[in-house]
C-alpha cells in the first residue's frame, strides 16, 4: 500500500529469538519498520489496539488498517484505502466482507448491508462494492446474512472514540460489580460484539465486499 509507513504486531505471547528473526527478516525483505507489542493480557480484537493506541497515532497517521492474523487472503488493501478515501470522511470505517452460503455463514460475523446506501464511486466499480453497515451479528445461532465479515478493516483515529466509550462503559459495570481485577477485565474489548454492533446503522460503518480469495487458516466455529 503507497504511504504505509510502519507495520505493528499485536499479540500477548512472549517475544522469542525466533519472531526476532522474523520481524528483522521481513523489515529486510519489505523496507518498512516492523515491531511487535506485547499485551499483558490478552485483551480482545478492541482492547489490544486501544491499549496500545498512543503508538499507533504516534506518526500522525490518517487511517490504518487492522488485520486478525488467522486469515488469508488477496487483501484488496488498496481498493478500500481508494473507498474510503473518496469520502475523506474522518468518522467512517470499512470492513472487509465476503459472501458466505447460509450453512457457512454463522460461523462468522454477518453483516447486514442497505442496498438503497450501495457505494461504488466512478472508476472503482470494478474493484467491489461497498453498503452502509444496518445491523451486525457475529456469529448468530440463526441465519442473518450471507455477507460476512472478513476480519480486515480500514479505520481512522476517530475508532478509538468508540471504543473508548465500551472501556468506560465496561469500567462502570465492574464498578457496580465491585470486581477485584476490574482494569483488566474492563480493557478487554472486542471490535465485533462490542464495538460493530453498536456502530451498524450509525452511517459510519461500511462493508466492502469483495469477490476476490478469503479464507480463515483455523478451522471456524
Amino acid at each position: 500500500v503507497p504511504g504505509m509507513k510502519e507495520i505493528l504486531l499485536v499479540g500477548f505471547y512472549q517475544p522469542h529469538e525466533a519472531l526476532s528473526r522474523f520481524l528483522l527478516s521481513a523489515q529486510q525483505e519489505f523496507k518498512i519498520p516492523i515491531r511487535y507489542l506485547q499485551e499483558y493480557a490478552a485483551l480482545g480484537t478492541g482492547g489490544g489496539i486501544y491499549h496500545f493506541r498512543d503508538q499507533i497515532l504516534s506518526g500522525g497517521a490518517e487511517a490504518f488498517f487492522v488485520l486478525n492474523a488467522d486469515v488469508c487472503s488477496e487483501f484488496p488493501l488498496q481498493e478500500m484505502l481508494e473507498f474510503w478515501q473518496g469520502h475523506r470522511d474522518a468518522h467512517s470505517f470499512v470492513i472487509l466482507g465476503t459472501t458466505a452460503n447460509r450453512t457457512q455463514a454463522l460461523n462468522y460475523g454477518c453483516i447486514v448491508a442497505n442496498a438503497d446506501t450501495q457505494e461504488v464511486l466512478e472508476g472503482l466499480g470494478k474493484l467491489g462494492m461497498a453498503w452502509s453497515v444496518q445491523h451486525y451479528v457475529e456469529k448468530p445461532s440463526t441465519f442473518v446474512s450471507e455477507i460476512i465479515n472478513c476480519g480486515i478493516y480500514l479505520f481512522t483515529p476517530a475508532i478509538f472514540q468508540h471504543i473508548g466509550k465500551v472501556f468506560q462503559r465496561n469500567q462502570q459495570e465492574l464498578v457496580l460489580e465491585e470486581s477485584s481485577n476490574g482494569w483488566q477485565r474492563a480493557e478487554v474489548i472486542r471490535l465485533e460484539q462490542d464495538v460493530f454492533t453498536a456502530l451498524a446503522g450509525s452511517g459510519k460503518l461500511y462493508v466492502y465486499k469483495t469477490d476476490g480469495f478469503w479464507s480463515q487458516i483455523k478451522s471456524a466455529g
